[in-house]
């Protein structure tokens, strides 16, 4: 069973995306909440797999918030859901660490297939994102996995804290977060919110890709 939060303040979209979920996966325990207050009043009150939150919701879109929600639930994922299809906008909202980027205009299906994505912990970009900006030539879709591997990189890594970056190198070598605890004298507690920031900030999914990333910016960048 996994427990869904969306907050939306529209109350008819929320509700009509409530329904679509629960029509095709009934294995949800979905949540309803009108503004970002009573989203985050759910957030502590229970283990939430995934929030969908509106883009627009009052009090919610800047960098600060949203960087702070991320920090203070680790383990839970977050999704945007906007009526805005810039590719600007969802770049921006999935540079900040988040897992999705649902569109109000998709369709029951896309956005099913959107939260199975992020549910698997994956990282779901809309099909719309590969469209040709400025004369790419390009029509092939566009994976989460493509994306990622080009946002890895020397900023990528440079926005990480300078303990973020000794967890991230015990990774790569193989440590458990027990044993990168007792290496940096930090809780274990700790070591697995610094993993989670760590993976959350450089998009990938598991210690292996955090690895092969760390190894190809060094290839790329000191070598």
């Amino acid at each position: 069973m996994y427990r869904v939060v969306i907050a939306d303040d529209h109350g008819l979209y929320r509700r009509g995306l409530s329904l679509a979920l629960k029509a095709e996966l009934p294995e949800l325990e979905i949540f309803e909440a009108g503004c970002f207050d009573a989203a985050a009043t759910v957030l502590a009150q229970r283990e939430i797999h995934l929030a969908i939150l509106d883009l627009n919701m009052p009090g919610l879109f800047n960098q600060q918030v949203l960087g702070d929600v991320l920090s203070a639930y680790p383990d839970t994922r977050f999704a945007i859901v906007s009526g805005n299809d810039s590719r600007a906008e969802i770049l921006k909202a999935l540079s900040i660490g988040l897992h999705g980027y649902i569109v109000k205009s998709q369709t029951d299906q896309e956005v099913v297939s959107a939260v199975r994505e992020i549910l698997a912990g994956r990282i779901y970009v809309p099909a719309l994102l590969s469209r040709p900006s400025g004369g790419s030539g390009s029509h092939a879709p566009q994976s989460a996995r493509a994306w990622t591997q080009r946002r890895v990189g020397a900023a990528s890594l440079s926005k990480l804290t300078s303990r973020q970056r000794d967890v991230l190198k015990l990774m790569a070598e193989g440590f458990s977060n027990k044993e990168i605890a007792r290496d940096l004298d930090i809780s274990e507690a700790t070591t697995k919110i610094h993993a989670a920031a760590v993976m959350r900030e450089l998009g990938v999914r598991n210690r292996t890709e955090a690895a092969v990333a760390l190894q190809n910016w060094r290839s790329k960048y000191i070598d």
